[in-house]
């Protein structure tokens, strides 16, 4: 449930900046922000159970989505060079990412 709040939170951002005229890349990067704070509280407070303090947790977390931010910038970049559509590389970008996402989260960040 956390990873579909997440990704709501940075496809609704997302949505709202292409809509308004914002590249679909920065667009999709802001909304990734969005989502990233979303799934920063639900995964401390709900799912994991840290063995440090938040502030421990916090910088993890910041190094690893700051990571995840390039590789989703990247990714969906290179698909939509390579032609895709928009909102079609997004949901491959993150279906890709989602499991690095939960390896990076579980074995290092909320560790």
């Amino acid at each position: 449930m956390t990873g579909f709040l997440a990704v709501a939170a940075h496809y609704a951002v997302m949505y709202a900046l292409v809509r308004a005229g914002t590249a679909g890349v920065p667009a999709s990067a802001v909304g990734f922000v969005f989502g990233a704070l979303t799934r920063f509280a639900l995964s401390y407070w709900h799912i994991f159970a840290p063995t440090r303090g938040v502030r421990i947790a916090g910088l993890r977390f910041i190094l690893a989505i700051a990571l995840q931010l390039a590789l989703n910038s990247l990714l969906l970049a290179g698909l939509l060079d390579q032609g895709m559509s928009l909102w079609p590389a997004q949901v491959t970008t993150t279906i890709v990412l989602t499991f690095v996402n939960y390896l990076a989260y579980r074995l290092w960040v909320f560790r």
